[in-house]
């Protein structure tokens, strides 16, 4: 099979869109519509349906797009090795991370040791982050665990807990604990259900009995800060992240009975060339929340 129709049909996947695809493609949309069809022709069923103006996959879709992404993941693998054989002592790595703070500390020892390894953060919620690794579009992910998946390998780094973000002026500003009972009636800026922060949070709240309900909705930690120094309204975010800024007209509380925690980790694909700067991020950020853990430990 042409490993360009293929290119080809990887494209439509992700857009679901044709003209979107042959404009990424750099290619006219008939040239992309006739490469398609010869692509059906030779597979002997359709790959694509169209419903209305949106395009889906067909069930043989859905199965060539898996085997497709295992041939370029194993591409991809061969040319990294083929990398390491030549000695490259350039590269990148691309991570999916559930906070840009949680790598910060790693990432300026890595660089001092490293400064030719390029490094791509992406800050995605944990199903991105996943979906990235399954796609071959991220080499590592650090998010929230478990990730349950067979074609992914996880290791805990350590344990995140929930924090509550007021105002230095709220009325709750100078509470030593605080219980999530005692923030039904409070306006609260949260993360979008699809965040693992939030489904904590709605976990915690419906042992509890209770449902917190958000006034406003945002997807980033910083954003979310700024509408609490305003006096907005509080929020509940990760206790690491909240410990690494420094605002003076800002006030972190402890959430307690119970403390609302899950465990983070690193997480890689199943069978993924470990090449020599993988290897040696992952030791330094295992280093960064387990200084006295042996990394050989770690990684077996």
């Amino acid at each position: 099979m042409d490993f360009r129709l293929l290119e080809y049909f990887m494209a439509v996947c992700e857009e679901l869109h044709f003209t979107k695809a042959a404009v990424k493609l750099g290619i006219s949309q008939p040239t992309l519509s006739q490469q398609i069809r010869l692509l059906e022709e030779r597979v002997g069923t359709p790959l694509f349906r169209r419903i209305g103006k949106r395009n889906f996959l067909t069930e043989a879709g859905q199965t060539l797009r898996e085997h497709t992404q295992n041939i370029f993941h194993e591409l991809e693998q061969a040319q990294t090795e083929i990398n390491e054989l030549k000695g490259m002592a350039r590269g990148k790595l691309r991570i999916g991370c559930s906070g840009n703070h949680l790598l910060t500390q790693t990432l300026i020892s890595f660089h001092q040791k490293a400064p030719g390894i390029s490094i791509s953060v992406h800050e995605l919620a944990t199903e991105e982050t996943k979906n990235g690794l399954l796609e071959n579009k991220l080499d590592l992910g650090v998010v929230f665990l478990p990730l349950d998946d067979e074609h992914l390998v996880s290791m805990e780094l350590y344990n995140e807990e929930l924090s509550l973000a007021v105002s230095t002026t709220h009325r709750l500003a100078w509470n030593e604990s605080i219980m999530l009972e005692e923030l039904v009636q409070e306006p609260l800026v949260l993360f979008p259900e699809k965040f693992l922060v939030r489904q904590m949070i709605d976990v915690y709240s419906k042992q509890a009995g209770i449902r917190l309900q958000p006034i406003i909705e945002l997807s980033t930690m910083d954003s979310m800060l700024q509408l609490v120094r305003l006096s907005v309204g509080a929020t509940i975010l990760p206790k690491s992240y909240l410990n690494s800024i420094i605002y003076s007209d800002l006030h972190i509380i402890p959430i307690v009975n119970p403390v609302p925690q899950k465990k983070v980790g690193l997480v890689y694909r199943k069978q993924k060339f470990m090449n020599a700067s993988m290897l040696a991020f992952i030791r330094e950020l295992t280093q960064t929340f387990n200084p006295s853990d042996p990394v050989g430990k770690s990684l077996s």
